[in-house]
């Protein structure tokens, strides 16, 4: 027990705080640099959207608006099966904005649609939902400069300041999530991209399953196994706003965590270490976080079971802080004790999200169904 427990325990210390050094190390001292040139490339922005009449307008009026030339942005607006006006408000944005009215296949078959569509080599995806800073387009084309850059992913910026202490949490969280990524795009490539500010080079997509639920992984990871690098450029920025509860988190992250399981299954080739040359940092970010809660009720078990002192504290001391999380609907969230009530919180549901995911997945309920943001 008292090995188990000290194994657990550092097996959920290396997920969060042991491989996070390791990748400021590598990418401080040992940096791979990519090059940069801003230049005037054409480019295809693809925006997969359903039932989105009340942000489609504006989305285009964002891309279009863009400090880069619009007779070199091509808009195409792929509906997947909208029952709104969607596509009657694309339209309205005029011959600029290409507007196909599909039926429903789900966003990973919008998404093919789009680029096999697209007319420029440089294909930058794009959400109805967040917005770009004026300078997204030129700051993500200028990283395929680079000749052996597949993709780039730019960073989503998220306002926590919306409503809910809970939404300040997901904010740390992203923010944390975001230093890695820099830190594995420094060393390498990015384990996965932002899906709503990531460009490719057309070329090489690879078409998605109609049921694929991550594309934002699958699309800069099957990029990664044909030998190109996938760097982030945190000066590419999007606007979010947080979750502002704890179900709303919830149910976010239990389809994205059931995607990731997915995503394994349907690209095994990731798995193997002598064709993915970022094994190791899809391991230790990805596979080992979906891990962790396993390891958590391990190390509870193993401390609770073994007579001593120091187990005795080491139990009671997790047994608070997951109870902590359960005090964030109440005054306490705000209290001297707060941020830890609220790092507690978190902590719960982003690990339960984890079990719930290979739930979801294992059990085939996963499907690319529309999730409204």
């Amino acid at each position: 027990m008292e090995a188990l427990f000290f194994i657990s325990i550092g097996f959920v210390a290396y997920t969060y705080a042991v491989y996070p050094v390791v990748l400021v190390f590598w990418g401080t001292f040992f940096p791979r640099r990519f090059n940069r040139r801003y230049q005037h490339l054409p480019v295809s922005v693809v925006i997969a959207a359903r039932n989105e009449e009340d942000r489609i307008g504006e989305r285009i009026d964002n891309i279009l608006g863009q400090d880069y030339p619009s007779e070199l942005i091509e808009v195409i607006v792929v509906s997947d099966g909208s029952t709104d006006r969607t596509v009657a408000v694309a339209r309205e944005r005029g011959e600029t904005v290409r507007v196909l009215d599909c039926p429903a296949t789900g966003k990973a078959g919008a998404l093919n649609t789009g680029v096999a569509h697209a007319t420029h080599d440089i294909v930058v995806f794009a959400d109805a939902r967040q917005r770009f800073d004026t300078g997204v387009v030129a700051d993500l084309v200028s990283v395929f400069f680079d000749d052996r850059v597949g993709a780039v992913s730019g960073e989503l910026v998220i306002d926590s300041s919306g409503d809910g202490d809970f939404g300040e949490s997901v904010g740390l969280y992203w923010a944390y999530e975001k230093l890695i990524r820099r830190m594995e795009s420094r060393a390498d490539s990015v384990v996965g991209a932002t899906g709503s500010i990531y460009a490719i080079r057309r070329s090489l997509y690879v078409p998605l399953e109609e049921r694929a639920l991550l594309d934002d992984f699958l699309v800069p990871m099957r990029i990664v196994l044909q030998g190109y690098r996938v760097v982030f450029n945190r000066a590419a920025q999007a606007h979010d706003t947080a979750s502002s509860t704890a179900s709303q988190e919830f149910d976010r992250k239990v389809r994205t965590l059931a995607g990731n399981f997915q995503a394994l299954a349907m690209e095994p080739r990731l798995l193997d270490p002598w064709r993915n040359r970022i094994f190791f940092q899809l391991i230790s970010h990805k596979l080992c976080r979906l891990a962790v809660p396993y390891f958590c009720v391990l190390a509870l078990v193993a401390s609770a079971l073994v007579s001593d002192t120091l187990y005795r504290v080491a139990f009671f001391a997790q047994l608070v802080f997951y109870l902590l999380g359960g005090l964030s609907r109440t005054p306490l969230r705000s209290g001297p004790i707060g941020r830890l009530v609220r790092l507690s919180s978190t902590f719960v549901v982003l690990n339960a999200a984890a079990v719930a995911g290979l739930w979801v997945w294992a059990t085939g309920r996963a499907n690319a169904a529309w999730k409204k943001g």
